[in-house]
């Protein structure tokens, strides 16, 4: 079961025990009577498991960073929170939109469940928005026939530690403020062009050369979204084994 199923499972079986004995063991206990041990770990762990299940579906989940196909922008060990109201409210389990609030765009960090398999989330970039058509030559985003502009930039001490010694960094102009991406220019992926389904978005990772996207396997339907990654409130180094103090408390751009 995923964990979603679990915490519903558990908030109904808890509520379900503590409304029985409310209703009908309590008033038959006699006065002096211990309550069962089971009513008791009902009646205290319901209301901390319907917290949990409520904050979680409906407000901000955490995810961890197993990969590095969002380098620069997250790394391996990074600890995000995702805002999962931003595109919606959802139905735990079902994963049903019943509240539109909001949609994807161009240039959001998004979790969705992964299209081959719904139970993996990945987390990308969002490119293309329902009926763009985008383009993808020689390292450059085009969409809708104009090209996304990029800047070389230059590594910094800790970008050059973790990232591949061949691979470019550039700031990619798209959305509002824009991203960093890495680039491999000895390495050729997929290139060509694709027209975006409605009720549907082209992903990519920031790391181009070094990601599992939508140039590979499609685009994501919007039911699949789980909401906007936005903070780091974690970041742990895998290899030294320690905190990545400056990494904690960042914005996800």
């Amino acid at each position: 079961m995923s964990f979603p199923a679990i915490m519903v499972t558990l908030v109904v079986v808890t509520g379900i025990i503590w409304l029985i004995d409310s209703l009908l063991w309590a008033p038959q206990r006699e006065k002096e009577s211990k309550e069962p041990l089971v009513v008791e770990y009902a009646r205290s762990f319901f209301p901390i498991i319907l917290v949990v299940l409520i904050i979680r579906s409906f407000m901000v989940e955490p995810f961890r960073i197993p990969s590095a196909s969002m380098l620069p922008t997250l790394h391996i060990g990074d600890f995000i929170l995702v805002n999962k109201f931003t595109y919606g409210i959802r139905l735990p389990v079902l994963n049903k939109k019943v509240i539109s609030i909001g949609e994807p765009a161009r240039g959001d960090v998004v979790v969705f469940r992964y299209p081959k398999n719904p139970n993996i989330d990945y987390i990308k970039r969002v490119i293309g928005l329902p009926g763009d058509k985008v383009g993808y030559f020689n390292k450059i985003i085009y969409i809708n026939g104009q090209a996304i502009s990029q800047d070389a930039k230059k590594k910094d001490v800790a970008l050059l530690a973790i990232a591949p010694a061949r691979s470019e960094l550039r700031f990619e102009k798209m959305g509002e403020l824009g991203h960093d991406i890495l680039i491999d220019p000895e390495r050729i992926l997929v290139e060509g062009e694709t027209i975006v389904p409605e009720g549907e978005y082209f992903v990519m990772g920031d790391n181009r050369d070094n990601s599992n996207d939508s140039r590979f396997w499609g685009t994501v339907p919007e039911q699949n979204l789980v909401g906007k990654a936005f903070f780091i409130w974690m970041s742990w180094d895998w290899n030294s084994g320690g905190i990545v103090w400056h990494r904690l408390g960042d914005s996800i751009n």
